[in-house]
């Protein structure tokens, strides 16, 4: 932790990380119910990256910190991967699946950021990585199979392919050239994102089943919740908490945030915590901690990860 900073303050950033992103699937839930999810996502993204860009874009991408077209171009890419493939399926899964279940799928992350990080570094996959995601997938295959399950498979696969998505996305972020400031790479991620979510929409017909007098207030709930608790707060509060704690630490948002997704689902959404839930998000959760917790076991003795602690915006 750097000097100067009261011990306090970053860990109440982490804990709103772990709410905050955690509650963003009932809300996307929520938002789903009446407004279409293409559309929901876009607008969500769009009015987060504009309020983010007044803030940030007149002190931090002005002059010799104005974002380059290289820069721009990586922005589009990840935007894409993370915001598009990655969160709009997720939108469009949850009109299928419940909030719970699709943040179980989520969960699974970190296991295929390792596994395309070795592909495309051609780093050896470790025994504790292999298992993780051998465990990954009998996780997955639990939730949508196990006992009790009766799981729409449709939005389930668009789920799990949004999650692959968003894993490739945030390797290739790792090494894309991109602005210095993190709020900047945010917002411009946003604004490109909510872009192409809206004109993917549009194209898929999306204005034509948008009903304005048929949004309910639980939707406009929802959605607002995603824009200031889940877009803004908690990225705002993820950054702080990434800059004053240690990787192993921030990377407990993997596990804890499908938890929380799961409780809010039971509580607050009337979702059934039915036994192939609470099997295959066991399963799932610890093929996440064993993926992180092997990655800080390598560090402790000398031998490099094979992947850096998973980011999620």
């Amino acid at each position: 932790m750097e000097p100067g900073v009261r011990p306090l303050l970053p860990w109440l950033a982490l804990v709103t990380v772990w709410l905050l992103w955690g509650s963003t699937y009932l809300g996307i839930q929520l938002a789903v119910d009446t407004i279409p999810p293409l559309l929901m996502a876009g607008f969500r993204f769009l009015t987060a990256g504009a309020v983010l860009i007044a803030f940030v874009g007149p002190r931090h991408a002005r002059g010799a910190e104005r974002p380059t077209g290289r820069q721009l171009r990586s922005a589009l890419i990840v935007a894409a991967l993370l915001l598009v493939g990655g969160n709009g399926l997720l939108s469009i899964g949850e009109t299928e699946v419940d909030s719970g279940l699709a943040a179980l799928i989520v969960a699974t992350v970190p296991v295929w950021m390792v596994v395309i990080h070795a592909a495309v570094t051609r780093t050896r996959i470790t025994l504790a990585m292999g298992l993780g995601l051998l465990l990954g997938t009998v996780g997955v295959g639990l939730l949508v199979g196990g006992p009790g399950a009766r799981v729409d498979a449709g939005g389930a696969v668009l789920v799990l392919i949004g999650s692959l998505s968003w894993a490739t996305g945030s390797v290739y972020a790792r090494t894309a050239p991109l602005p210095k400031h993190p709020l900047v790479v945010a917002a411009l991620q946003m604004l490109i994102g909510g872009v192409l979510l809206i004109a993917i929409g549009a194209v898929a017909g999306e204005f034509g089943r948008l009903d304005p007098g048929a949004i309910s207030a639980a939707s406009i709930g929802g959605f607002c919740w995603l824009v200031v608790a889940g877009s803004m707060v908690a990225f705002t509060a993820y950054g702080y908490a990434n800059t004053h704690l240690p990787n192993d630490t921030m990377a407990t948002y993997a596990y804890v945030n499908p938890v929380v997704a799961v409780a809010l689902g039971a509580l607050l959404g009337d979702e059934r915590l039915s036994p192939h839930l609470l099997l295959g998000g066991a399963v799932i959760v610890s093929a996440v901690v064993l993926i992180v917790g092997g990655k800080a076991i390598a560090r402790r003795l000398g031998r490099p990860a094979a992947v850096p602690a998973p980011r999620r915006q």
